[in-house]
C-alpha cells in the first residue's frame, strides 16, 4: 500500500517558458581581461567566487558592448556557477545589456521629482529627434534610449545618465543640442554631477 496518489497516464507536467539569452558569438575574456578578473577573485575566500560575478559582467560588457549567453557561460565557468545564476543577475540590473547599444547610452530617470520637472517630455523630444521609442537604439548606431528609475540627483532634475556620465537640469527645448554636442564632442559635453564638481 501506498501513500502516494496514483498519476493518471495522460498527466502533463509543467515546462519553463524561460527564454535563454542568445548565444551570441563566442566569447572569451581578453588576456588583460582575465587577469583583471582573476585578481578580483583573489579578494573572495575560494569557496565564494560567485561574489566576482558583478565585476566579471562589467569586464564582459566592456570587452564586448553587451552581454551574450556565451559570455555568461564563460563566466560561470570561471566562478563555478551556473549559466543560470549568471543570467539572473544579467536580467535583475538594469546596466547591464543582453543586445548590441549605441555608443552613447541615453538613461532618463523618470522616477517622482525628474517626472514632475519633465523627464517624459524630455524622452518624448530625444525619440522625436532620433526616430526611436525607448529601449531602441538609433539608425546610426550612436544613441541608445533607455528610461530609468532613480538615478539619484533628485535636486538636479531631469537627469539623463549618459553611459556613465551626467547631464542635470536637462530642458525638453535643449534635447537637440545636447545630442549635437555629444556627436561633436563625446561625454566632454555633459555637465557632470554637481557632487563631484563641487568636491574640486
Amino acid at each position: 500500500m501506498s501513500f502516494h496518489p496514483k498519476m493518471a497516464y495522460d498527466a502533463t507536467f509543467h515546462k519553463s517558458s524561460r527564454t535563454l539569452a542568445d548565444p551570441g558569438p563566442a566569447f572569451v575574456f581578453t588576456p588583460e581581461n582575465r587577469a583583471r578578473l582573476d585578481a578580483i577573485v583573489l579578494r573572495y575566500p575560494a569557496d565564494r567566487k560567485r561574489s566576482a560575478v558583478l565585476p566579471a559582467l562589467y569586464l564582459a560588457q566592456s570587452q564586448q558592448g553587451y552581454i551574450t549567453g556565451n559570455a555568461m557561460v564563460h563566466i560561470a565557468g570561471i566562478l563555478e556557477i551556473t549559466p543560470a545564476d549568471v543570467e539572473d543577475v544579467v536580467t535583475y540590473y538594469t546596466m547591464f545589456y543582453t543586445k548590441p547599444v549605441g555608443r552613447f547610452v541615453l538613461s532618463v530617470c523618470r522616477t517622482l521629482s525628474c517626472a514632475v520637472n519633465g523627464a517624459e517630455r524630455v524622452v518624448e523630444e530625444i525619440c522625436a529627434k532620433l526616430d526611436i521609442a525607448p529601449g531602441q537604439t538609433d539608425a546610426t548606431g550612436t544613441f541608445t534610449l533607455i528610461e530609468a528609475e532613480c538615478l539619484g540627483a533628485c535636486d538636479r532634475a531631469p537627469v539623463i545618465m549618459v553611459n556613465d556620465a551626467w547631464q542635470e537640469l536637462q530642458r525638453p527645448e535643449d534635447v537637440g543640442a545636447l545630442l549635437d554636442a555629444l556627436r561633436a564632442h563625446g561625454e566632454a559635453a555633459l555637465t557632470g554631477c554637481h557632487h563631484v564638481v563641487e568636491k574640486k
